[in-house]
């Protein structure tokens, strides 16, 4: 089909006298048959540029799409445009699955929506191949990214699909860096690239601003009020979280309900429904709401709390002002959000080398916050984008006060250095307050030159100075080394004295009074307790049993903070047992000591016990006389089992040794008295 025959067809079922800007190259490479990979921004119509061509070719178009609700509203609005469209989704109802069928067996359906699940199916390669499927459209295709924020397991399964009907695909997403894209590209084409159209990601419509939290319940109460009667939605990172605070905007006098993964699919569905067909209707959400909303009058988009990178962010915001019209966002963030965010890293299962990039993605985000300059400027670039002062944030409305911070950060990253990048925060801010903590003076770092150097800062302010240099990607906290701060190359010429440094000083200032939230452990051994959950997490999935049946919270919070260095010393921790000293004791010895312990069983049931202690001197001794006083007599050994019985049941006489198993008259004779004497040393 013709150029022309797509642009009557625009024009005829979607009513649009033209194409947007990108969509008509990217409906040309898809009408073509060529592998597409378009990243388009939220609302820049990426739907149209695989529906239209659907409508051009024969066959059937397969859309592989993540969500129900999005496949719910593409369908409706293709319908009401005339277009046989249908959806095969665990929501369907019976009567609903009937009709899709009998459209596909008797040709009329142009558009079948599936989600990726339902290719884990051996009947749908079947179905597919059947109906004449002749192209795959991929929706929302950095879910394919297997650490990316959206990740679905399924999507890796569409490659093979591709393959399996040799029919060409296209793929889109709104949200994908340079690292998303190359394993999109791997995944779903097998490396060979596809025609990539990279279409910008500014929305100039929507206004960017950021806050630190301050009462952050009234925050977005006046927020909201400030736009009451238009609709909008507001993140959150609980569950519970988004209960209360809709609970608190209905007491104000707003139209709100929440919505998350915990509540039943019908409940579900009937928020889905009332978004998109009440005004001025407010929904407190987590991110289980909002992928692929079609809603066009979203006015506002506010996160109670900080998303989880500049991705999220950005197809977060993006679901406000879809029609092109002025939309707003607010975004609060503190102290406590960044540490569970870095929580959520370093407690996850992700090989190292990813728990660095997650780290320095959130580096970015805690940038974007901490900017000094033009918000957009900032998300731009991290997109690859280069843009003017947009003029439409919060930094371009009223510029931020900022000051020369080289000095106050050089004397950070010379801690950092003199400390061979091996602590994190909390030690370097008593070292450069001069804190004289135990830790402080075991290590001698109370003479270093830096010790001291930073007494004009508070501690709240250093706290606050080392998040802005994380946000400018200066540090990284190790998450194989428990959250000790790294340097990154930016940071080596500002320690050198060659480049300068410009942080905002109401972020510092600010610092000041802030009340800090009691932790469960103190900031040093934070980084630790979430390595020791990380390994709880994965024995519990591996065993398929909850986290609290390998250890307790409080059980790994007393190892954190005493640091047992061995398994005897392991055993006095409160809620390991003998039990799980065996089955988990050196698993967890490991991540705390960076080493394991074998220990033999037989030895392991003394663990933390005096007979332990024993024990050990029995082996010792035995070693010592294997081949007699002199060397040179025939080897002889004791089994663990016996010296363990000798230990525990201390015989006093040498006929009382010699009656225990695996000694006899041979052994009594070799280590018999040497026995004896140990235990009656201890």
């Amino acid at each position: 089909m013709t150029a022309p025959s797509a642009t009557a067809l625009l024009a005829s079922v979607f009513g649009f006298p033209s194409f947007r800007p990108g969509q008509e190259e990217i409906v040309r490479a898809v009408l073509a048959g060529q592998n597409a990979l378009a990243i388009m921004p939220t609302g820049g119509g990426k739907s149209l540029c695989f529906q239209l061509p659907a409508l051009c070719r024969e066959g059937v178009t397969v859309v592989i799409s993540p969500l129900i609700a999005l496949m719910r509203d593409q369908v409706r609005a293709l319908r009401a445009a005339g277009v046989e469209a249908g959806a095969l989704t665990s929501g369907n109802t019976d009567a609903e699955t009937e009709e899709v069928f009998a459209a596909l067996d008797e040709g009329r359906m142009k558009l079948l929506y599936m989600a990726p699940e339902r290719l884990a199916s051996g009947a749908t390669l079947g179905l597919l191949r059947r109906i004449g499927t002749s192209a795959i459209a991929v929706d929302e295709a950095h879910c394919v990214s297997q650490w990316g924020h959206d990740f679905r397991p399924d999507y890796l399964r569409i490659g093979e699909l591709r393959r399996a009907l040799d029919v060409p695909l296209a793929a889109f997403t709104a949200t994908a860096d340079e690292e998303t894209r190359a394993e999109i590209v791997t995944r779903l084409f097998d490396g060979q690239p596809p025609e990539i159209f990279l279409r910008g990601f500014d929305r100039p419509n929507i206004h960017l601003a950021f806050a630190a939290k301050d009462k952050p319940r009234e925050q977005i109460l006046r927020f909201a009020d400030a736009r009451r009667g238009q609709s909008g939605i507001v993140y959150c990172g609980t569950r519970a979280k988004t209960e209360t605070l809709a609970q608190a905007l209905r007491e104000a006098r707003h139209a709100a309900c929440h919505y998350h993964g915990g509540m039943d699919p019908e409940g579900r569905r009937e928020v889905e429904a009332r978004f998109q067909r009440d005004d001025g209707l407010i929904v407190v959400a987590t991110v289980a709401f909002g992928m692929g909303i079609d809603k066009p009058d979203i006015r506002w988009v506010a996160h109670a709390d900080l998303p989880k990178s500049i991705e999220s962010y950005y197809q977060e915001i993006g679901r406000g002002g879809r029609d092109g019209a002025p939309a707003e966002t607010l975004t609060l963030y503190g102290p406590d959000d960044i540490r569970y965010r870095r929580t959520q890293i370093d407690e996850g299962l992700a090989p190292p080398e990813r728990k660095a990039a997650d780290h320095g993605r959130l580096n970015a985000l805690l940038g974007l916050a901490e900017a000094t300059a033009c918000r957009r400027q900032r998300l731009l670039a991290y997109f690859g984008e280069t843009a003017e002062p947009c003029g439409n944030c919060d930094l371009c409305d009223t510029p931020p006060d900022v000051f020369d911070a080289t000095e106050p950060v050089r004397k950070a990253l010379s801690a950092i250095l003199r400390t061979q990048e091996t602590f994190g925060a909390g030690h370097l801010i008593d070292i450069l307050t001069g804190t004289a903590t135990d830790k402080v003076r075991e290590r001698g770092h109370d003479g270093l030159p830096t010790f001291g150097v930073g007494r004009d800062l508070s501690r709240p302010q250093w706290q606050a100075l080392f998040r802005q240099m994380m946000g400018h990607d200066l540090v990284r906290p190790d998450a194989e080394r428990h959250g000790a701060l790294r340097m990154t190359d930016i940071a080596r010429p500002i320690l050198r004295g060659e480049a300068q440094i410009t942080l905002r000083r109401d972020t510092v200032a600010r610092a000041q009074s802030r009340p800090v939230a009691k932790a469960l452990v103190s900031e040093e051994d934070a980084p630790l307790l979430s390595a020791l959950k990380a390994k709880r997490r994965a024995l519990a999935e591996a065993a398929r049993v909850p986290a609290y049946v390998v250890f307790t919270d409080r059980t790994l919070i007393e190892m954190a903070e005493t640091k047992p260095g061995s398994l005897d010393a392991m055993a006095h921790i409160t809620g390991v047992g003998a039990k799980k000293l065996e089955s988990y004791g050196a698993e967890f010895l490991a991540v705390i000591t960076g080493a394991t312990e074998h220990m033999h069983p037989s030895r392991l049931r003394l663990a933390g016990r005096p007979e332990g202690v024993l024990f050990d001197r029995l082996a010792e001794v035995q070693l010592a006389l294997a081949r007699g006083e002199d060397g040179n007599e025939k080897f002889l050994s004791c089994t663990h089992s016996t010296l363990r019985q000798i230990a525990e049941r201390r015989p006093a006489t040498l006929g009382d040794l010699a009656r225990l198993q695996g000694m006899g008259e041979q052994k009594t004779d070799r280590f018999g008295a040497a026995f004896l004497a140990v235990l009656a040393e201890g």
